[in-house]
């Protein structure tokens, strides 16, 4: 018998308990959501989420660049285009069915 004992499954070890922490922390921030709920359902260009959206391109990119880490978003480039569209559709059902919550009430 081992001296070591598994862990128990609700066990959540530190680097489990950051990315979940960091993910809601993306999800709260208002601008964040605008991006993620425009690239639902088709990847945009920064360009396009800034003009659909009515925020800065650098505003747009920061933020691109924070869900890009956490792998939120991903990007495709088509010459000096990147066109980002979502990369984890978990978190995008469960930021829809947030949305749907809040409308619902």
């Amino acid at each position: 018998m081992s001296d070591i004992e598994p862990k128990a499954e609700h066990d959540l070890d530190e680097e489990t308990l950051f990315v979940v922490s960091q993910t809601f922390k993306a999800l709260g921030d208002p601008t964040r959501i605008r991006i993620l709920h425009l690239l639902f359902d088709k990847e945009q260009s920064v360009n396009q989420i800034a003009e659909n959206l009515d925020l800065r391109q650098s505003t747009v990119s920061h933020q691109l660049r924070f869900l890009k880490n956490l792998r939120l978003v991903k990007y495709r480039r088509d010459g000096t285009t990147l066109y980002y569209s979502c990369d984890d559709h978990h978190v995008m059902e469960m930021l829809e069915q947030t949305i749907n919550h809040a409308r619902h009430s």
